[in-house]
């Protein structure tokens, strides 16, 4: 390994949680600040809680809204096999001119 290019390591660092929890970890940053802990995360404790920081959930909700307003507002209209062979199929006109 070569020297002098290595950040300095804390093997004590504190890790700060947002719920007020401090414990030691090691890192390169002396002091961190984390949102989620194991003190706090739905997972661990049992709890059924949302976790969204930065507002997904509620950006996700409002796209399905406005997806349900549209469906509701107009009509889907089904291509069936029937009708797409009827649009594609070519005119008498077409196939006279091309038997000539």
């Amino acid at each position: 390994m070569k020297k002098d290019i290595h950040p300095k390591y804390y093997p004590n660092a504190i890790a700060t949680c947002a719920c007020g929890a401090k414990f030691s970890v090691g890192s390169t940053a002396e002091k961190i600040e984390v949102e989620i802990c194991s003190q706090c995360h739905p997972f661990y404790t049992g709890q059924k809680k949302l976790v969204d920081t930065t507002g997904r959930v509620q950006r996700f909700k409002n796209r399905l809204q406005r997806t349900e307003d549209l469906k509701s507002k107009k009509p889907a209209l089904k291509k069936t096999k029937a009708s797409i062979k009827k649009t594609h199929k070519e005119k008498p006109e077409n196939k006279e001119k091309k038997n000539k």
